[in-house]
């Protein structure tokens, strides 16, 4: 949620789905910009945290919205479904047949992880990965 200039002409960005992420910037272009790079922190912390990602709730009319890159979001769903499952990374591994560490930057996400490997991953767990262009 993009809010128009306070008394100090900064624009100030909140998400209604992660109330303790909240960005600001010179203008809306920056406001914008620094928002996906604070979503981003947002989400790490919720997987260093353990925690379920909050999944985007529908924007109101004339909302800005911001997104984090297609590749992140595959990482976002795929550790949501490990955390329904209530697996550890080590499990995932264990079904992967692979190191704990190539695990550990699936999750990373300043890794440009293959999209293969996520598409492996998700079939490891019985879900498929699709990509949509819209």
């Amino acid at each position: 949620m993009l809010n128009y200039p306070d008394a100090n002409g900064t624009y100030l960005v909140g998400f209604p789905d992660f109330p303790e992420a909240n960005s600001v910037g010179d203008t809306t272009d920056e406001a914008l910009a620094e928002a996906v790079a604070c979503l981003r922190t947002a989400v790490e912390m919720y997987m260093e945290d353990r925690r379920a990602v909050p999944l985007p709730s529908a924007a109101a009319a004339g909302e800005h919205t911001v997104a984090l890159p297609a590749l992140e979001t595959a990482k976002v769903l795929l550790w949501n479904e490990m955390m329904a499952r209530k697996l550890r990374k080590a499990d995932l591994a264990r079904l992967l047949g692979v190191h704990q560490p190539q695990v550990d930057r699936l999750f990373d996400l300043h890794h440009s992880s293959k999209l293969d490997f996520v598409e492996q991953a998700a079939s490891a767990l019985g879900r498929r990965l699709t990509v949509e262009l819209t």
